[in-house]
């Protein structure tokens, strides 16, 4: 059997090739993929060369084992179905739908005990989205907002609508969201901000917070933009904690740690999800988080954010809409074909 493999061979090219699906080995089984995301964070780093060339494509997951030297496969959300089992693979497996942190590529082998079930309840173009949504709450659980307090969330792609999502549902005194383009602004306030501010002067935009000269006690940075650090610190109030979700990659962070950072005893938490932070692991770990985050799936529905869908044979024009900047786009998708 042949598959369509995704790899990227030099700055901003990609490239689709046919090549054969390695027959599943013992405890392995073979997933024929429905649809992938692509992430416009993270992924977008590599695909335009914004990272330090050998670093590890990850150190969490296996099937991103190898270094950033082109050519590489890249991605990390497919859903598709099992069509074949190894030896020592349980029969009931066959035909499950099932969830991969892996590369987009039409057909895979992969031991079936790092496959994550989908609940039956949720639909592909839901569970592709479950990187994104486990962010969202991992974010949230690093930031634990308390009662009454005013949360601001810098960046509404995706991550950033997830996370809203996820705080518009806790006791919050505000939620408020800045974002630059318009579309993401009306989904921010569909997921539930009370007040998504636009870009310009920065004098403006303070004045526009509800939370006004006291600042936000807690904020998300979770834009991309290295230049956004700065804003949050100068949005943030006295012993406010800013949650710095973005990866900036090799970008450099133009940002002044003077009179706003020092004199309010401001905190930067870094987050990633790959782990947990260690005062909360007395209790939490990965597969509580994950009930967890297939629950949220459950009651935001994230599917509603994607906006585009692309063949896997026109990859090409996906990731080229991303790169542009294109405000129409927020959750793209490749498509394989099968169901």
């Amino acid at each position: 059997m042949n598959r369509r493999s995704l790899y990227f061979v030099g700055p901003r090219q990609v490239e689709v090739i046919e090549e054969r699906v390695p027959m599943p080995a013992p405890g392995e089984v073979v997933v024929r993929s429905i649809v992938s995301a692509i992430s416009a964070g993270t992924e977008m780093l590599f695909y335009r060369h914004q990272l330090e060339e050998g670093m590890l494509l990850d150190t969490a997951i296996p099937s991103l084992g190898g270094s950033f030297a082109y050519p590489f496969k890249y991605g990390y959300a497919t859903v598709g179905r099992v069509v074949d089992r190894g030896s020592g693979v349980p029969r009931e497996l066959e035909g499950r739908l099932v969830f991969a942190f892996h590369p987009h590529e039409s057909h895979f082998s992969a031991p079936a005990e790092q496959l994550v079930p989908v609940p039956e309840d949720l639909s592909a173009e839901e569970a592709v989205m479950l990187p994104s949504m486990e962010t969202a709450v991992s974010l949230a659980m690093d930031g634990s907002p308390l009662l009454g307090e005013d949360v601001l969330i810098i960046g509404q792609g995706v991550v950033g609508l997830l996370t809203t999502a996820v705080l518009s549902r806790m006791p919050l005194g505000t939620l408020t969201s800045v974002e630059g383009y318009s579309l993401r602004r009306r989904l921010s306030e569909e997921m539930g901000c009370a007040t998504c501010l636009g870009l310009g002067p920065f004098d403006e935009l303070a004045r526009s917070c509800p939370f006004g000269s006291r600042g936000a006690d807690l904020t998300f940075e979770i834009s991309g933009n290295p230049d956004a650090l700065d804003m949050a610190m100068r949005l943030t109030g006295f012993e406010g904690r800013m949650v710095l979700g973005s990866w900036y990659g090799n970008k450099a962070v133009n940002a002044h740690f003077g009179e706003a950072f020092h004199r309010r005893r401001q905190r930067i938490i870094g987050s990633q999800v790959s782990s947990i932070s260690p005062s909360l692991t007395g209790r939490w770990n990965k597969e509580r988080r994950l009930l967890l985050s297939w629950e949220m799936m459950r009651r935001i529905r994230p599917s509603r954010l994607i906006t585009h869908r692309f063949s896997v044979d026109d990859a090409a024009d996906a990731y080229g809409l991303i790169d542009r900047g294109s405000g129409d786009a927020v959750q793209v998708l490749l498509e394989y074909g099968g169901d």
